[in-house]
């Protein structure tokens, strides 16, 4: 059956989980765990507090889900993303802290930093070379562009819907975005950065 569950869409799994088939929701989190854990690591900067937030977030999906309360056919990982974005949030409310997130440069950099299982080391000791590359760039980054950057990339979210998420106007977000990728360029240029 798992191997069935593969083959399947979004909306597919979801009615599968929701008629007692728990390998359905597995296929469904293997497909996006490494995007939304990814995205909540580049916006909290802690990993132990990233895998707490990453098992809420799916904690609120299964429960949304079970009570047959999801209605986003077709758009689940933006959907995901929205939790996962607004429990970030919700923690650096209680924290009083601002959330700094992290983004993307000219070519598409999360290429580079994208969780790839990989038993050489000689690729895993490059790879990790380039995430601390990116991420030094990432984190010089304003907070808005990162976020809408993360947004996009990760949550594969449209601009109107990281407007909604981020309480701004859709060309707000696609300056940020725009002048995120600019300032990223800027960067690689002057540290003579090749990834």
């Amino acid at each position: 059956m798992k191997l069935h569950h593969q083959t399947l869409s979004d909306t597919q799994l979801i009615l599968h989980f929701q008629e007692g088939h728990c390998s359905a929701l597995e296929t469904l989190i293997m497909r996006y765990k490494d995007k939304l854990f990814s995205s909540i690591l580049f916006l909290v900067k802690d990993k132990f507090l990233a895998e707490d937030l990453f098992q809420e977030t799916f904690l609120r999906i299964i429960d949304t889900l079970r009570s047959r309360r999801y209605n986003e056919e077709g758009k689940f990982l933006p959907w995901a993303m929205r939790i996962a974005h607004n429990l970030c949030v919700d923690h650096f409310r209680k924290v009083k802290r601002t959330p700094t997130i992290v983004t993307q440069d000219k070519k598409d950099i999360f290429d580079v930093i994208h969780v790839v299982v990989d038993d050489n080391a000689e690729h895993r000791i490059i790879r990790e070379q380039s995430y601390d590359r990116v991420h030094q760039m990432l984190d010089k980054l304003p907070e808005e562009q990162r976020e809408v950057i993360v947004l996009r990339h990760f949550g594969d979210m449209s601009f109107k819907e990281i407007a909604e998420t981020t309480n701004c106007s859709i060309n707000t977000a696609l300056g940020r975005m725009r002048y995120g990728l600019i300032n990223l360029r800027k960067m690689m240029t002057e540290k003579q950065i090749h990834l």
